[in-house]
């Protein structure tokens, strides 16, 4: 039987069945006084489990789930837009996502329908946040950092507290509006059920009492929304005389039967309603259908007679059984799912302990498992919800693992900046040995030290980028002026040099005036012969070496002219340097050629390697960034000259493969003339 349609205890004497405890009598009882808290969710998942899982859970009565989400709707009827407002995976979305998302609803969405939607999204925020928040203290105390002493400013989370300031302010708001109407209606309502109590005690014509009691109803259906922990007590108190009131209407019965009919009909058609939503595909849909259709069953329509009420409420509650029975299956296959995801997690949990285990000892290696790690972090949040009994165990275990990760890296990078140090240490000392020799003038002793301090630096590693630049100018300034001198001194001796630098010099000038007729086939040679007249002037005074940069110089700006590419117009410089050592029969000038190439080579691959280590500390660095332009231009220099210095080794390869063929088929010649002599 219906618990709103029951007949009254004998002994109850008429009394209302709310107890004084149902009715708030101070303010800060009223609901609106105290608006519906963020709901508490464990540090595991995107929301706490929904009503609906609960239910499963705890396997209470679904009319009592019902019974409730009506009570919240008719407090507001803005409340039932709640129902309608998506509920993303606000796990698998970032904190500036979610921050984007609390912005959406409270622009878009009323204050009161969007509780459940912010406890989830703030939920989410908070473990999110502290994860990172974790992570910086972790690399600030490997960086030498004391806890205690650690602070971080996050825009992000500044921004969150701002627009969930915005939403507190706006709810609190609402429910002081809300506060006063609801205790007045609440308090319309208590007066007409004492006038519906009146009713069974007045001695007038019928008539005029079934006019009165119709006027009460009607009072009563305009009397506003009250607060929703009054509300099915109230609801409770209000039928329960009404029905008293029937049983008083005996004296009539044609009055009471007229109402009776039109309740059954009116019940009838509800219940056929319920009983067609077992074939609604759309579960959450035919639900929230049938908690209107309870509303309508409490709220709109009278009892009907004794005879006729467990017979309908047994239909009604039979298809709100079956309504149940599929919710219960719905969320069996719900959880099996997330078993499935839990299976998922953890095996991203073993790949980032295996990734932890194995943290590699070197800075590229460890950038590609930080991306790693990272994308499984994504793939986790992303997995969706695990049965809520492994909810903190999982998200615990994720966070160790990951920790450990983060533990290891920091220690790594932590030991490389010792490492840089170190090596600071060390270039210093041969900094200070530079300084203390570019003056002297016992050349014999400073030279042959100089050149060892030179080889020393060069086999020591890199430093902290912050001083790297300096302390090179410092070493290479104090190198320039010890050999400066020591070629000025040596300039005396130099005329042949001098004499070739004054060739050099007119051999320039005559270039300078050199101009292209616009025939590449005739333009071309003549540039050639340029090239192979500065090549055969030799050496030069070192402190003259600048000459040789202006005639590269123009050559390369006639080779532009000419649509020749740079490494075109070195290999075309080089082809000459071939013929000279194809000439010289020098098999060791060939020999050093090739180890200074092989050098040059050696040299370009660890600059590469460097310039692509550096680009790594720009990950999170805008590619607009100048100083990321620069990297990658020093890159692409550094690639194009790699590939330059390969080609001209393979000349020079070619150039001597050719030479020894050519002495082998001599050999053979004179070998075969040998053989025809004898």
């Amino acid at each position: 039987m219906d618990e709103n349609e029951q007949k009254p205890p004998e002994d109850s004497g008429g009394k209302d069945i709310i107890s004084e405890k149902s009715i708030p009598e101070t303010q800060e009882q009223n609901i609106a006084e105290n608006p519906p808290k963020e709901e508490k969710v464990p540090v595991t998942e995107t929301e706490e489990a929904t009503s609906e899982e609960k239910k499963v859970v705890t396997e209470e009565n679904v009319q009592e789930e019902i019974d409730q989400e009506n009570a919240e709707d008719a407090e507001d009827s803005e409340n039932e837009k709640r129902h309608h407002i998506a509920m993303p995976d606000y796990h698998a979305m970032s904190m500036e996502n979610l921050v984007g998302e609390l912005q959406r609803l409270i622009k878009n969405e009323k204050v009161q329908a969007i509780n459940k939607h912010v406890s989830g999204i703030k939920t989410e925020f908070d473990l999110k946040f502290q994860e990172f928040l974790e992570h910086k203290k972790e690399e600030f105390i490997a960086g030498g950092g004391n806890e205690i002493d650690f602070r971080y400013n996050s825009v992000t989370k500044r921004q969150f507290n701002e627009v969930y300031s915005e939403y507190r302010e706006k709810r609190n708001q609402y429910y002081k509006s809300l506060e006063q109407n609801l205790k007045l209606n609440l308090e319309k309502r208590l007066t007409i059920i004492d006038e519906l109590k009146g009713l069974v005690n007045v001695e007038e014509d019928i008539n005029t009492t079934y006019k009165s009691f119709k006027d009460i109803q009607e009072r009563w259906r305009n009397s506003g929304p009250i607060p929703r922990n009054n509300y099915n007590d109230v609801w409770r108190t209000y039928h329960h005389h009404i029905e008293i009131f029937y049983d008083f209407l005996h004296l009539n019965r044609e009055l009471r039967d007229l109402d009776f009919k039109h309740n059954l009909e009116e019940k009838l058609k509800l219940v056929e309603k319920a009983e067609a939503l077992a074939n609604e595909p759309d579960l959450n849909k035919a639900f929230r259908e049938l908690q209107t259709l309870h509303k309508v069953w409490k709220e709109d329509i009278g009892p009907v007679s004794k005879e006729q009420r467990e017979e309908i409420w047994e239909r009604f509650s039979n298809a709100t059984k079956v309504m149940h029975a599929r919710r219960q299956e719905y969320y069996a296959t719900l959880e099996a799912s997330y078993e499935k995801n839990l299976e998922k997690k953890n095996e991203i949990i073993a790949a980032i302990k295996t990734i932890s285990e194995k943290v590699t000892d070197n800075h590229r290696g460890l950038q590609q498992q930080i991306k790693e790690i990272e994308a499984l972090r994504n793939d986790f949040f992303k997995a969706g919800k695990v049965p809520q009994k492994v909810n903190e165990q999982t998200w615990s275990r994720f966070k160790d693992a990951v920790r450990a990760f983060n533990r290891n890296k920091n220690n790594f990078y932590k030991n490389l900046k010792k490492d840089q140090h170190d090596n600071l240490e060390k270039k210093r000392a041969l900094l200070g040995l530079a300084i203390a020799l570019k003056d002297s003038e016992d050349h014999d002793m400073a030279t042959p030290e100089m050149k060892r301090i030179q080889s020393e630096w060069k086999k020591i590693g890199h430093v902290p980028r912050k001083y790297s630049d300096k302390i090179w100018n410092e070493f290479k300034n104090a190198c320039n002026h010890y050999f400066d001198r020591l070629h000025k001194e040596k300039n005396a001796s130099q005329k042949e040099e001098y004499a070739n630098f004054e060739e050099k010099n007119a051999c320039l000038e005559r270039l300078k005036a050199f101009q292209l007729s616009g025939d590449r086939t005739k333009d071309l040679p003549k540039i050639k012969e340029f090239i192979a007249e500065w090549k055969s002037y030799g050496r030069i005074p070192y402190n003259k070496k600048h000459i040789n940069g202006k005639f590269n110089k123009i050559i390369d700006a006639l080779f532009k002219k000419l649509d020749i590419s740079r490494q075109e117009a070195e290999l075309l410089k080089y082809g000459d340097k071939i013929k000279q050592l194809a000439n010289s029969d020098n098999d060791s000038a060939i020999s050093n050629e090739r180890v200074f190439i092989r050098r040059k080579i050696d040299e370009s691959k660890s600059e590469l390697r460097q310039l692509e280590n550096n680009l790594q500390f720009f990950s999170n660095a805008s590619e607009d960034s100048p100083l990321v332009q620069n990297v990658v231009k020093d890159i692409n220099r550094h690639k194009e000259a790699l590939e330059t210095w390969k080609t001209k080794l393979k000349n020079l390869n070619v150039m001597e493969n050719k030479l020894n063929k050519e002495a082998e088929d001599a050999a053979h010649d004179e070998e075969n003339s040998n053989e025809e002599e004898e």
